[in-house]
């Protein structure tokens, strides 16, 4: 991938693992031409925020006169995060957007930041970083510190999975340590790129489990024997939401050649017949989702800003996150309301007044055998948890540093949140998948569709539970069918 076009979210995804990244000359020249302005604003003798003044609510004061000193200081007083490390492939994935930033040439960073950030991602190399200590404004400042410090050999790093001391990490991974001065320091910091990552990549994982969804409900109408015509396309037209007629026009293929059954009632319970109506609302809040992380892959993160044709040196807020959190927090919404959906067809599916006759919990031999109980128990666990988290951040704003940051977006904790209650509803569409893969094996009819019954065949590929055992590998290799299609 280049840096002098946009990131996509599956480039976020792919720096998990080593990458290359290019910085094509032209875009290297505008890198050279943004350092030479600040060189020329220094000279003049023109404030410089985190250059020539402290930092945040010490604006007021001077910076440290020698500009490495001044590196030093921006980022220990910055070794503040507490709690467990972020996935390593997350850092790594905000590495990357902060790369794409800097490379746009408005951070007046060292052409040698961009480089090795480069460098980097091209290892298996991935900083250490803390979860907790940002909040959303001023940029990750905490959590891209520790990021900072790792590249400078200080503090801890991930070198092939392994966690070890930094300079041992760069060792490792054929790295030099990285040099910085003080806008070096604080252009790596003063940006949402952790926010931007994690929104990017809960929002890829949702997309995928809401895609797994319209396929899994699909099979469970089919399997029971549903009329279709909750579907109909006349219907949902007269419905107008776009993403209801994009999801309905989806299922209806998928359903292609579904025979009803002939026994099930006139109108299906919610979760079934209003299945389209919810994806489909889903599917238009994640469309404005996608529109978000597409302006912040695009976008500078930074403070200040520097354009040379301008002669001019602007400062302003573009670390910023309240985009971000608040379409973090509607993606928490969303996963609450799919995992409802997810966990109440399972529900459905295990019932034997609603399943069409099909054993209580699927079980091979209810009482001697206990089927789906333990893991239907385990889905209600998980969407409790989601919904548990589903308070909204982004306006749960708190004054900090002085009032310098008066208000707050919270967009970092909204965006883990997002993040990991994604991975929480992969594992109920899975819940549902083994379900689905059992019904059969206890006397649900075969799929009539053929785009059903392909899913089936996946899903059959998992043993039958008959007698009991253990399913937590079964779900997660469920999820992985149904999941890692899209």
């Amino acid at each position: 991938m280049n840096l002098a076009a946009p990131l996509r979210p599956a480039d976020l995804a792919a720096a998990a693992h080593p990458i290359t990244v290019t910085l094509g000359e032209q875009q290297r020249g505008v890198l050279e031409r943004g350092r030479e302005f600040l060189t020329e604003v220094l000279g003049d003798d023109r404030a410089v925020y985190g250059s020539t003044t402290g930092f945040g609510a010490l604006v007021g004061y001077a910076g440290r006169a020698d500009l490495r000193d001044q590196a030093d200081n921006t980022l220990a007083h910055l070794g503040a995060g507490q709690g467990p490390d972020l996935d390593p492939a997350l850092v790594r994935a905000t590495m990357l957007v902060r790369a794409r930033s800097l490379a746009q040439g408005a951070s007046g960073v060292s052409p040698h930041v961009v480089d090795a950030l480069v460098a980097m991602l091209a290892t298996t190399f991935a900083p250490a970083v803390p979860r907790f200590g940002s909040v959303g404004a001023s940029g990750d400042l905490i959590p891209l510190g520790a990021a900072a410090q790792a590249l400078r050999g200080r503090g801890h790093a991930y070198v092939e999975g392994h966690r070890m001391p930094a300079a041992e990490a760069l060792a490792k991974a054929g790295l030099e340590k990285l040099p910085l001065d003080g806008r070096d320091a604080l252009a790596l910091v003063n940006g949402t790129s952790l926010t931007t990552a994690a929104l990017t990549l809960a929002a890829a994982r949702t997309r995928a489990a809401h895609r797994a969804l319209q396929d899994l409900t699909c099979l469970l109408a089919d399997l029971l024997g549903c009329d279709p015509q909750f579907l109909d396309d006349r219907l949902i037209r007269r419905y107008a939401h776009p993403g209801a007629i994009t999801v309905a026009e989806t299922m209806r293929t998928t359903l292609t050649g579904a025979v009803p059954s002939g026994t099930r009632p006139l109108q299906e319970p919610y979760s079934i017949r209003c299945s389209p109506q919810l994806l489909g609302a889903a599917e238009d809040a994640l469309r404005y989702i996608d529109q978000v992380i597409a302006a912040d892959l695009e976008g500078v993160s930074d403070n200040p800003l520097f354009f040379p044709g301008d002669d001019t040196v602007v400062h302003g807020g573009n670390f910023f996150g309240q985009p971000a959190a608040f379409a973090a927090d509607l993606l928490t919404g969303v996963e609450a309301q799919l995992g409802n959906l997810a966990e109440r067809q399972l529900d459905l599916l295990v019932d034997p007044h609603r399943n069409g006759g099909l054993p209580p919990m699927l079980a091979a031999g209810p009482g001697q055998q206990h089927g789906l109980q333990g893991v239907q128990l385990a889905s209600t666990a998980l969407i409790a948890e989601i919904r548990r988290d589903a308070m909204p951040a982004g306006m749960q704003s708190l004054p900090t540093n002085l009032h310098n940051q008066d208000v707050v977006p919270f967009g970092t904790q909204a965006a883990l949140r997002a993040l990991d209650q994604a991975a929480l509803l992969q594992l109920i569409c899975g819940s549902l998948a083994l379900g689905l893969r059992q019904a059969v094996h206890v006397g649900a009819r075969r799929p009539t569709a053929a785009g059903t019954a392909t899913l089936l065949e996946e899903l059959e590929t998992i043993p039958p539970i008959d007698p009991d055992r253990p399913l937590e590998q079964d779900v997660r290799t469920a999820t992985t069918i149904c999941c890692d299609r899209y």
